[in-house]
């Protein structure tokens, strides 16, 4: 279902290509601006089963995405000023932001000295569990279980269930299925428990896996003085807020932002919600994160930035450079906003 999904999706961003059809949407949809959404950026890997592979895009087609705003003509600015042309109604011109969650070492290694060959600023959000060394990727983990297994038993539902993980095609599906019901669980409790079950099984060190793609607190702190980079919080566990009770979502949104200025000793405002979708994001956590004191806060949700959003800072939309569609040609689409109206249905702003 997943990979047909992408294979419409890439169907929808060539025929806008090809058609010429974003031309025609942008003045309708390009909004005042947009919020990349990015989380790694590390040369391409050549293994075959990359299930994760959404999440990461290469140092050259950064540098194509860049290249490309500074042809438009468009301003690559911070959140900071983004919020501020958003309340004071500066839309002379049109902004891009750039943001990477989760706080990996190649936003370092990687994606800093590109950001810097063009003085693009970017805000990185840290879920300060990662930064610690403790916290649970677990989508990363699920994929090197998947990799390692030719076979995974595991109990879904209450039934015992196996799933043939030998060849690619397999893996992915095997991947897919568990990733979908992991989601899908009621509690953050229950997820990291079958996780873990699973890495316990088949011979994976889950607790390793933050330590070795993340920043630590000592290397987050020279990082976080470089004037191109500021920090976000993303909670403290990386966890699915609706499923969430109210008091706990909020610690998980307050704790992580103090523990942040408390290491880095300055000020958090900016917030982006884990997965950020509409099942885990809504505007329960939209009134958490007004509550906390953040001065904006990012979905997953797709859209361009238009002049209502100011009405609603704390559920803005985000475009995905997304690692499946690293082609130059979607760039004029993607910055049209024609892609992501078709997605919302040619709704302009969509955060309820």
């Amino acid at each position: 279902m997943k990979q047909f999904r992408h294979t419409i999706i890439r169907a929808g961003l060539e025929t806008l290509y090809f058609t010429g059809a974003h031309h025609l949407l942008r003045p309708i949809f390009a909004g005042v601006g947009a919020i990349f959404m990015l989380h790694q950026v590390r040369p391409r890997r050549d293994a075959q089963f990359q299930p994760n592979q959404h999440l990461e895009i290469t140092p050259e087609f950064l540098r194509a995405v860049l290249l490309h705003l500074r042809g438009q003509n468009i301003d690559i600015v911070t959140l900071d000023e983004m919020h501020q042309r958003m309340i004071e109604r500066n839309f002379a011109r049109r902004f891009v932001c750039f943001t990477l969650d989760d706080g990996y070492r190649d936003n370092r290694d990687v994606a800093l000295p590109v950001l810097r060959e063009f003085a693009a600023p970017s805000t990185v959000f840290v879920a300060s569990d990662f930064a610690d060394g403790f916290g649970r990727m677990w989508w990363v983990a699920l994929e090197r279980v998947v990799a390692k297994a030719s076979r995974i038993e595991t109990e879904i539902d209450g039934s015992a269930v196996r799933l043939d993980s030998g060849t690619t095609a397999e893996k992915q599906a095997a991947f897919d299925r568990l990733h979908d019901w992991l989601r899908g669980l009621p509690r953050e409790a229950d997820l990291q428990r079958e996780v873990s079950t699973l890495c316990r099984r088949y011979g994976v060190d889950e607790t390793a896996i933050s330590r070795e793609l993340c920043l630590s607190w000592d290397e987050l702190k020279p990082f976080a003085a470089d004037p191109l980079i500021s920090i976000g919080a993303h909670t403290i566990t990386h966890c699915n807020l609706a499923h969430q009770t109210e008091q706990d979502a909020h610690h998980e949104m307050a704790t992580s932002r103090a523990r942040i200025e408390d290491v880095l000793q300055r000020p958090v405002v900016h917030f982006a919600y884990p997965y950020g979708d509409r099942i885990a994001a809504g505007p329960r956590e939209f009134a958490l994160a007004h509550a906390v004191g953040f001065k904006t806060a990012v979905t997953t949700r797709p859209g361009m930035m238009f002049a209502k959003n100011a009405q609603h800072l704390t559920a803005l939309p985000r475009v995905s450079l997304n690692g499946n569609y690293q082609d130059v040609r979607f760039l004029p689409v993607l910055t049209s906003g024609a892609a992501t109206a078709m997605w919302n249905g040619f709704r302009r702003v969509n955060a309820a």
